[in-house]
Order: C-alpha cells, then structure tokens, then sequence
C-alpha cells in the first residue's frame, strides 16, 4: 500500500465519523418534544364525556385515548367560575381541588352559565340519552275531570206500572203467568167475571134500545135525554177499563159477555204476579207490576270532596264484568238533596238507553263522570309537572341539551293529562322523564348564579374582597342547602368502565 492511498483511506475515516455524530445529534433533538409531551387525560373514544386519569379501557376492550395539553387549550377569555367533583356535581370548590380519590375537580366555565332564565341547564347529548330524557309536544285540545265511582243498575221509576181492578170479581182465564215475560201495549193478560161489568153491559144495551124506540119522537128534549143516557153508559163502561173492542162487539150483537178482558196499559216486563186463575179479586189486589227496560237508573255515591265538581247534565261512562269491550253512554239527572250516614256519600241518579237489554237490574257497573270539562286549553301529561314546595313546574325544551324551568299554573287533571292555565304555549316541548334529575342541575345551577350575583354586586359596594367565592374553599352545594331537593348524582347514570374514571363536563 503506498501513501497516498493511505492518506485517503484516513481522510475518508474523519469524515464518515463526523457526519455520523452530527447526524445523531439532530435525531436526538427532534425526538426530545416527543419526550416532553405528555397527555392530561384519556377518553372514552365511544363516549367522549367520559374520561379517566390514566390509560384505561372499554368496555369493549377499546383503548382510551390520550388528550394532549395544547388539544385541551381554552382560549384565554374563558372565566373559571368554580370547580366541580367529577362523581358527584353537587360538591364544587372556588379553587382547584381533589375529590378523595385523588380526581381532579372538573372546572365549569363562565359561558356555561349563560342563559335567558335562571336555572337553564345544558347537558350533553349523550348524557340526555344516558339518563333516559323523554319530551312530549303540549296539545290544544279539551280535557274533562273525571269522577270513578261505583253504580248499581236499577229500574226506571218513570216507567214501572201497578195494575189494578177497576171492579171485584173473579178470574177466569190468566193469558200472562210468568214473571219476566215481556208484553206489548194493549196486550190481553187476563180475563175478569164481574157481576157489576155484567149489569153495566145491560144498562148500556137498554140505553141503545131506547135511543132506537125514541130517535124519531117529535120531542127534541126526548130525543136528546136518549142519547145521553147512551152516551152516559158507555162512559161507564170506557171507566171500568172495558177494552173498546168488546164496547164494539156489544154494540153489534146486543149480547152480554159474562168476562171481559184486561189489557196491559203499557209495554214492558212483568217483573210481578199478585194474581192467578180463579182468585176473587179487588181493587185493593195488584194484578201485575210491569217495567220498561227500555231505560235504566243507575245510582252511584259520589264523595263529599268529588261533589262540588258533580253537576246535573254531566256526561257519564259505565263499564260492567258482564259485558266486557262495551262502553254505555249516559247522562246525570239527578243530585240527592241528601248524604248517606254511614259512608257520607252523596247518590246521584244516571240514565242509560238499554234498547239491547243488556243492563239488568241491581248489576254493579263501574261509571266515570265526565265533569268541569274545558276546551280549547293547552293539556301536557301530567307526569311532566314537577310538583314541589307548592309551586308546580315544568322543564322547557329551548334547544337540543336545554332545559328551561318553568313556573306553570295548573287546571282540570283526567286520564293521564293535565290542563296548563299559564306557563306553557301549544306546541312547546315539555320534559316527562328523568325531569327530577334535570330539576336538581337546575337548582344547583340557580343558586350558583345567585351566588356568583351576590358576589359581583359585593364587589362593586367595595365589600367584595373579604365575601367573593375566592375567599372560600371547599364549599359544598349539598342537598341542605338546596330546600329539599335531594342529592341527585348525574353520573351514576353512565356505565363506568373501569376505575378512576369519571364523567368530564
């Protein structure tokens, strides 16, 4: 090897050393803000509003992950109005604080406690959805009160029926002998020998004879005594109920009838027999007691609280075990002037058309009144109203995630819905589940906003340095501050996956 060859051979050596240093020294320097950068925090990355302090995973065995600091920056205007513990929002502090779990306080932003009404609450979708929020649209529709009560069917007194002789006698012939036998007007039920019918029939055949000898007398007074005379007879018999049939057939033949028939002056039910073939009767004796069922009574007892809303001409429902599907429709005739002593109910009388026969007597039915009814109100289900410290409210769907409270005024409830006098607008969203939960954040949020109020006005009369919240750590909004609002904890709402973690607002 000669010189210049080795020469060149320790020249090449220098340089491939040199550059091999330079280059591993800015490999290290591009490498070291990898180093320095280190996460604040891991997500849920099926649900961001869940967090956790350390690298965790899913349920579904899903990796957390990682948020950087410059990720999580917030601009600079944003004012810190307090903290807040991540397992439980009722607990905040004025400074930045641990829970005892060694969890940082989550911090809650001026912006986020902007709004139109006090006590407006924003909530994350997904926790909407987690705890369960449903809504329903407040209808402009009628709503009725509605009064249960317990009915007994009965007969209608209108239209029951005593029959009775007009004359002493014996019958000779029963054409109706069942009871619950129906029979239409002017039907034969039995047939009567009576000694008096039988001289009656003869005084009036002794009137028409007379009237046939005396019709051409020249006399006007003889002429006419004959014809009252006649007249006169056959309103006897007309009296005595003798059919008009049988006066007709008298007329005809000049014979007398030994009985005569007694029709049913009504159409109806024989609910009673006092009679039966070859009885002496009287008129004290009742023959028959007939009913229409055409139209039934039902008595029902109404309570004395229930009675101011109970009045004549009420729409009336009623439901019976013996004839299941079937609604009967009916009104309220009539209110007694009286209250039972035993159970201090008032009765009042119903009227159903029964043209079916489907109601029976002493059947026990369950009725609905139908009473104070109102139209044309704005009626939400009454499981929406929030009824607490004797002024009810509702939650107002603003937008998707906010709920405004509202202070409603209350009228008629029937059948799940009620009627809002004042508060709530047709075709506004109201909350009907989950609203306790809401109504919680709520006062939590209200009082924060109060407080925060008090201390700016504080501040301002020069008095707030030594009152401001600054000045106060580990304040706790709990439940006794809160005027019997429980403790409720939003977060116990979404499934925690694993330890240590929490929701982040």
């Amino acid at each position: 090897m000669n010189k210049s060859t080795l020469i060149i051979a320790v020249l090449m050596l220098g340089i491939g050393l040199g550059a091999g240093y330079w280059l591993s020294d800015r490999g290290g320097a591009t490498t070291v803000p990898t180093e320095e950068k280190k996460p604040i925090f891991y997500r849920n990355p099926m649900n961001p509003s869940v967090t956790s302090p350390v690298p965790a995973k899913d349920s579904m065995g899903m990796d957390y992950i990682p948020v950087y600091a410059e990720e999580d920056n917030k601009p600079s205007e944003r004012k810190i109005l307090f903290y807040r513990n991540p397992m439980n929002p009722s607990v905040t502090s004025p400074v930045p604080a641990k829970d005892s779990m060694g969890m940082d306080y989550v911090p809650v932003y001026a912006d986020n406690e902007q709004s139109e009404v006090v006590g407006t609450v924003k909530i994350d979708p997904v926790v909407v959805q987690n705890i369960g929020v449903r809504t329903a649209i407040a209808k402009q529709e009628s709503i009725n009160r509605t009064i249960r009560a317990v009915g007994r069917v009965d007969f209608d007194e209108e239209s029951m029926s005593r029959l009775h002789p007009k004359v002493e006698g014996w019958i000779e012939e029963i054409r109706v002998d069942k009871t619950g036998q129906n029979v239409a007007k002017d039907d034969i039920l039995l047939s009567i020998y009576s000694p008096k019918l039988v001289s009656t029939q003869q005084e009036y055949l002794l009137a028409l004879n007379n009237l046939s000898a005396l019709s051409k007398s020249q006399f006007d007074e003889i002429r006419q005594g004959a014809e009252d005379l006649v007249k006169s007879s056959r309103e006897r018999l007309e009296l005595l109920d003798v059919p008009e049939h049988q006066i007709q057939e008298l007329e005809q033949t000049r014979k007398v009838k030994k009985s005569l028939h007694i029709h049913s002056p009504v159409a109806g039910t024989v609910i009673r027999i006092g009679s039966r073939q070859g009885q002496f009767v009287t008129p004290k004796t009742e023959l028959y007691m007939m009913v229409d069922l055409s139209k039934v009574w039902v008595y029902a007892d109404v309570y004395e609280y229930e009675l101011p809303w109970v009045k004549i001409g009420d729409e009336v429902e009623m439901t019976l075990a013996s004839v299941p599907g079937k609604t009967f429709k009916g009104s309220l005739q009539y209110i007694y002037p009286y209250a039972e002593s035993k159970t201090r109910t008032t009765k009042v009388r119903l009227v159903f058309d029964n043209q079916e026969l489907l109601l029976r007597p002493d059947m026990f039915a369950e009725v609905s009144i139908k009473s104070d009814k109102q139209n044309s109100t704005v009626v939400i289900p009454a499981e929406a109203v929030i009824r607490s410290g004797g002024h009810p409210q509702v939650f107002v769907v603003r937008e998707p995630g906010k709920f405004e409270p509202r202070l409603v005024e209350l009228g008629v409830e029937s059948s799940g819905k009620v009627a809002v006098l004042d508060g709530v607008s047709a075709g506004e969203e109201v909350v009907t589940s989950a609203q306790f939960l809401v109504d919680s954040e709520s006062k939590l949020r209200e009082a924060t906003a109060k407080m925060m109020e008090a201390s700016q006005d504080s501040a301002t009369d020069g008095e707030g340095g030594s009152h401001s919240m600054e000045g106060h750590t580990g304040m706790n909004h709990s439940s006794e501050s809160m005027e019997g609002h429980s403790e409720m904890d939003m977060s116990k709402q979404v499934d925690h996956s694993a330890h240590g973690v929490h929701e982040h607002d």
